[in-house]
């Protein structure tokens, strides 16, 4: 394995009973890389990043994590890595500095380099005033970074995050993923899934699954030009509605629903006058429209309605 490929999988496929909730995917992370899986809830992110950290074997192929074989060197991947899943064990009934503590035994770190690391962490963090604040009183972003400074005690080469940002506020969202590029600054490889498409845009890579299958995989501005496409934003107080009567017209390539805004993909921008002409018909109101680029949230909705058969697709 090239030691500039800090995550390879080789037909990576994992089943349970008769459902495969990974489907064959075959993939490379580079090194001092932020790959973002990104795709909804179902997706296989999750289970995906459960292989890849060496929580569970796959069913077939296989995967290898700083140079290490999931299947054999399980322990070996544990040294190099850290993992926080959606569910980060904090303990809510300790201080934010017992809970650095006790992450700090449980991986090892030598007791003389555990004040250096935790006052760093602490101040990387913006957690440095709440060092005695329970962890349960603590707010959802503020836990999401304490649990991102327990993960990295023990300085891991590769850093993964299962929807980190998932049910997070905006503000406590951005701060979260200014802390991820310093992160990246100095070296670390990050694998981050997320159900927030706008987040894809922040990632050096995206790979985008669905059902289990890795659909495309490259930077995000390679991805939007591959797939580029007339579109148009439609402003409107029924989105609903308006989304069943164009997602069957042939012009139009998918639909994505944005409060009351419509993202509509069209086959050609010459289709635009005879599509907003077909929502006058049938009696729909707009408040107008403007032609847009499509976003990797367009893109994407874009490839899962043709894979469904269903053009329509609500944002995330």
């Amino acid at each position: 394995m090239d030691d500039l490929i800090a995550i390879k999988t080789d037909s990576l496929t994992k089943s349970f009973g008769a459902v495969t909730a990974i489907q064959g995917i075959t993939m490379e992370v580079r090194q001092g890389e932020l790959f973002g899986l990104v795709g909804p809830d179902g997706a296989g992110k999750s289970t995906l990043m459960r292989l890849l950290t060496a929580v569970m074997e796959p069913t077939s192929g296989d995967a290898w994590v700083a140079s290490y074989p999931i299947r054999e060197g399980s322990e070996d991947i544990k040294e190099k890595i850290a993992y926080m899943p959606q569910r980060f064990g904090l303990y809510e009934d300790l201080t934010v500095m017992e809970n650095m503590v006790f992450y700090s035994d449980i991986f090892d770190v030598p007791r003389d380099e555990r004040p250096g690391r935790i006052e760093r962490l602490l101040g990387f963090s913006n957690l440095g005033p709440f060092t005695g604040r329970l962890a349960g009183q603590l707010s959802g972003g503020m836990k999401q970074k304490l649990g991102l400074a327990c993960a990295l005690i023990h300085t891991p080469e590769i850093l993964f995050l299962d929807e980190p940002t998932n049910g997070v506020d905006p503000v406590s969202r951005r701060d979260f993923w200014k802390i991820l590029y310093e992160l990246l600054k100095e070296g670390v490889t990050i694998f981050v899934s997320t159900s927030y498409l706008d987040e894809a845009e922040r990632c050096t890579e995206v790979g985008l699954i669905y059902e289990g299958r890795l659909l495309e995989k490259d930077t995000p501005s390679a991805i939007k030009a591959k797939h580029a496409m007339p579109m148009i934003e439609v402003w409107c107080d029924n989105a609903r509605e308006i989304m069943k009567i164009i997602q069957s017209d042939k012009r139009v390539t998918g639909v994505g629903i944005y409060g009351d805004r419509l993202h509509v993909g069209l086959v050609d921008r010459t289709d635009i006058p005879a599509v907003m002409g077909r929502l006058s018909d049938s009696g729909c109101a707009t408040e107008g429209y403007r032609e847009i680029s499509p976003s990797i949230e367009d893109v994407f909705f874009a490839m899962i309605g043709a894979r469904a058969g269903t053009e329509g697709k609500e944002a995330i």
